[in-house]
């Protein structure tokens, strides 16, 4: 932004820190630190009982985790909104903290015990738990450091982990809680099993993808007794004890009770109606293998089959005969092949795509196994938790997502808790010698010599805890007094079904009743520009780091908050990174020279203004207005466009242009002045989104010491002056004309053309300085003769162009809209003369036609006056 030369004018300052150029790497450190030391994110729960405790809980991130650019949308909404509320003067904790994640963890640290040639079987249990630790010390939280790098501002003194000893604590207390109301059992289930990790693993731990596979035919029994079923998993056939079939299908009736041969296994099995088979799918008959099916399962229980498992832990054989100790995987072509030798093989159909589960950690292919794991019973719980929502005690942001949670708690099945590790907390339960039980309490010993179960709880078990277990709980702490429940939690919609309905089922259980928080704020998934998942195999995926390294923390929170619409996905593109850079620099360009004119906050704005400094703040009124709406309804990414538009277009491109003609004049303190509220207001709005960038460029401009805590701006509704908005409106119509036509000549923005203005009897002409400045047009000189002329706003710009303009190429422009115009005037007169559509259109369409006919008419008259003006040929 170019200084005019009166901009060392009475008033001006006399020096100004800021560096020429904003350098983000020179501010973020710094600043963080000076936060993180001076206090200001740390809550007390006892300051101040009258002011408005505002909480949220950070989602914890893995110990093994960084910061990826999901984390980056996340961190950036809470920080948003903490750092609002801070300045709302609220009494705000926004708790940090990780989860011990305990598969991927565990996986990270025997594969740096492989490395040594030794398994965490050979360190024992005691000694594993013991180097998980220290690697969580060494290693362990690296994205700690990274949130502290984008700028969350969150309470450090308060940082969690979910096993450290009072999140421990909390989980001993629940767990017996819940065990002694007979809502902890243990049982035979199937579950998802990961062959390779060797342990049970929740729904969120599976990811399903499409995949190729073979449905083949096989014909069970035979002559009467035959009956057709098709498979993708020709291996578990070993393990069938049934066919099924709907009980209203005809072709079966005849079966159902009967005995027929399972090829292969010298077996007979029993044909069982049964609801749940789709008699228009395949043969309408399917085979069921209750130990390797979680459908099959289920029917195996009400009809009371038995359940054979025919493989091992580890997914190898285990049914005596020729396939015993063949992997799962190396079993079906074997046992594909030994059916059609025995002409067993009706038909095979490739390719045949299907959803198959695969380890989150390992990307093994899970196998359904009946198994022997405790189990949390939900169906009181998840009751509740459905309650909350129905009942407006918790409200879900965007609303319409509240139909996938009621889907989710309404059709929980119980929940395994169990898992077959060693890092993780350890199942609270000890056994006897003749099979006794006992939960003792977190400060009750287990009974001398008794056995601890050899499993740990899931993860989700303690994060689902984190709402209260982080303030203090099971301790009635002034932190869990004060701040539970938390105000809102911000998570991707992804978790809704896994994390959230967990917190919600044990808030509502373990704090009598007391939802956990108040507003569940989802979010979607961040994508890139062209809506694509983010994927290493894609090659799109982006690193927050390395924009923040390059464009620094504030335009990457920027970019991704300026695409965040409730409850849609993100999509982010480098080439929106810059710009949102580039947003920065405008600010620190538009503060700077500000600064340098002598711009200040002291005193009060004076009562009378000119009218685009009554502009001005009319606009900054309804800005605030309208971002405050915008973040009430958790809509980031229409606050982002509202500040970028009213910051870049109107501040800097607009006022600041027609600042410099009254920083020249006598209007001049009173400029400085406005100035200086406008941006003092604008930068504390940015604040919560750039935090960065607006503490440097605000402390500049007032002198105080960190916007951190300063007051959130108001709207004043006394400052609203339509009839300043309209006059500047007419303004910027009259020099958007303008600067179209001089585009369309080809005329350079900073070339300076003669011109002369008739006004008339526009409202307009006190703003001849700012219109000439703002369109570079100088005053007519001898010799000055019109080659153009533009009636516009009720203002007729006669411009001298000779030499620089295209007569011809302007006429046929103009004779070119001037035809469109005519047509749209013709067809607007057409439909408006058409009795037939006049007696029938409805009057909203009919007042659109007289709009559309009124519009042409005035470009008409316009562009032939246009015309007219040109010089002959």
């Amino acid at each position: 932004m170019t200084q005019p030369s009166s901009a060392r004018g009475q008033g001006a300052a006399e020096d100004v820190d800021l560096p020429t150029q904003y350098r983000p790497a020179d501010v973020e450190g710094r600043l963080y630190e000076r936060w993180v030391s001076a206090g200001l994110f740390t809550a007390d729960p006892g300051r101040d009982p009258g002011r408005p405790a505002y909480s949220i809980v950070i989602p914890p991130p893995n110990v093994t985790g960084s910061l990826h650019m999901g984390h980056a949308l996340d961190h950036s909404i809470q920080d948003t909104l903490v750092r609002r509320r801070r300045m709302q003067g609220h009494e705000v904790l926004w708790v940090p903290g990780m989860d011990h994640a305990g598969i991927a963890t565990q996986n990270v640290v025997e594969r740096e015990l492989a490395k040594e040639g030794l398994s965490r079987h050979d360190l024992g249990r005691e000694a594993f738990i013991e180097r998980v630790w220290k690697w969580k010390g060494e290693f362990g939280g690296r994205i700690l450091g990274q949130m502290r790098r984008l700028g969350d501002s969150v309470d450090w003194t308060r940082e969690a982990f979910t096993m450290d000893e009072r999140r421990a604590r909390a989980v001993r207390t629940i767990f017996k809680r819940l065990f002694d109301d007979g809502l902890i059992h243990r049982a035979e289930r199937i579950i998802n099993w990961c062959p390779r990790c060797l342990t049970a693993l929740s729904d969120i731990e599976v990811e399903h993808a499409d995949r190729e596979g073979e449905l083949i035919s096989i014909r069970y029994g035979s002559g009467e007794d035959e009956i057709v079923v098709a498979t993708t998993r020709a291996e578990t056939m070993l393990g069938d004890t049934a066919v099924a079939v709907h009980p209203a299908d005809e072709r079966y009736a005849h079966l159902v009770g009967r005995d027929i041969e399972l090829p292969l296994t010298g077996r007979r099995i029993t044909v069982v109606a049964d609801e749940h088979v789709d008699p228009a799918f395949g043969t309408g008959a399917v085979k069921v293998t209750p130990a390797h099916d979680p459908n099959d399962f289920e029917i195996g229980r009400r009809h009371g089959l038995p359940s054979l498992a025919v493989m091992d832990e580890r997914g190898v054989i285990t049914a005596p005969g020729p396939f015993e100790g063949l992997d799962r995987f190396e079993a079906r072509p074997a046992v594909v092949a030994a059916l059609r030798e025995q002409g067993r093989i009706v038909k095979e159909i490739r390719p045949y795509e299907h959803s198959v589960g695969h380890c989150q950690r390992c990307s093994t292919v899970v196998e359904p196994r009946v198994s022997l794991q405790w189990f949390v019973k939900v169906e009181p719980l998840a009751r509740a938790a459905g309650d909350a929502v129905r009942d407006g005690r918790v409200a879900i942001h965007p609303p319409e997502m509240a139909a996938r949670y009621f889907e989710w708690v309404d059709n929980m099945h119980d929940w395994c808790i169990s898992r077959q590790l060693w890092w993780g907390h350890r199942i609270p339960v000890w056994y006897g010698p003749d099979g006794e039980v006992a939960c003792p309490g977190p400060d009750e010993e287990p009974p001398a010599g008794w056995t601890q179960d050899t499993d740990v709880l899931d993860t989700w078990f303690s994060s689902a805890l984190w709402p209260f277990s982080t303030l203090g709980w099971p301790d009635e702490t002034p932190e869990l007094k004060r701040f539970y429940p938390t105000s809102v939690l911000v998570t991707g919609y992804d978790i809704l079904f896994f994390w959230v309905a967990r917190m919600m089922m044990f808030g509502l259980y373990a704090m009598d009743g007391v939802e956990p928080f108040t507003t569940i704020a989802l979010h979607g998934m961040v994508r890139d520009q062209h809506g694509k998942k983010m994927s290493k195999s894609f090659g799109n995926v982006v690193d927050p780091l390395d924009w923040i390294d390059r464009y620094g923390a504030d335009a990457t929170r920027f970019t991704v908050l300026r695409g965040a619409n409730p409850g849609g996905d993100v999509p982010v593109a480098e080439d929106w990174a810059q710009g949102s850079r580039n947003f920065c620099n405008k600010l620190w360009n538009a503060t700077r020279f500000a600064l340098i004119n002598g711009a200040h906050v002291r005193g009060e704005v004076p009562a009378e203004l000119s009218t685009v400094d009554a502009w001005v703040l009319s606009r900054l009124n309804a800005v605030i207005a309208e971002v405050d709406a915008q973040l009430e309804s958790y809509d980031f990414a229409k606050a982002c466009e509202t500040l970028y538009h009213f910051a870049w277009d109107e501040v800097c491109d607009w006022y600041v242009e027609l600042a410099k003609v009254q920083l020249a004049d006598e209007r001049a303190e009173s400029t400085r002045r406005v100035l200086g509220e406008v941006l003092d207001k604008l930068l504390r709005l940015l604040h919560p989104v750039v935090p960065f960038v607006t503490e440097e460029l605000w402390t500049s401009l007032t002198g105080a010491e960190t916007i951190v805590t300063a007051s959130w701006p108001a709207a004043d509704p006394g400052r609203a002056d339509r009839d300043a908005e309209a006059l500047l409106e007419s303004l910027q119509r009259l020099v958007t004309e303008v600067r179209r036509f001089r585009a369309d000549q080809g005329l350079k923005p900073g070339q300076k053309v003669a011109a002369a203005l008739e006004w008339g009897s526009s409202p307009l002409a006190p703003h001849e300085e700012g219109v000439r400045a703002l369109l570079r047009l100088t005053a007519p000189g001898d010799g000055f003769a019109a080659t153009a002329s533009l009636p516009a706003e009720g203002v007729t710009v006669r411009l001298d162009t000779a030499g620089a303009i295209d007569v011809a190429a302007e006429r046929k422009r103009l004779e070119k809209d001037l035809a469109a115009a005519r047509k749209e005037a013709d067809q607007a007169r057409r439909k408006l003369g058409n009795q037939a559509f006049m007696a029938k259109a409805p009057e909203a369409v009919v007042a659109k036609n007289r709009d559309r006919l009124g519009r042409a008419e005035a470009d008409i008259d316009r562009l032939e006056a246009q015309l007219t003006a040109l010089p002959a040929r």
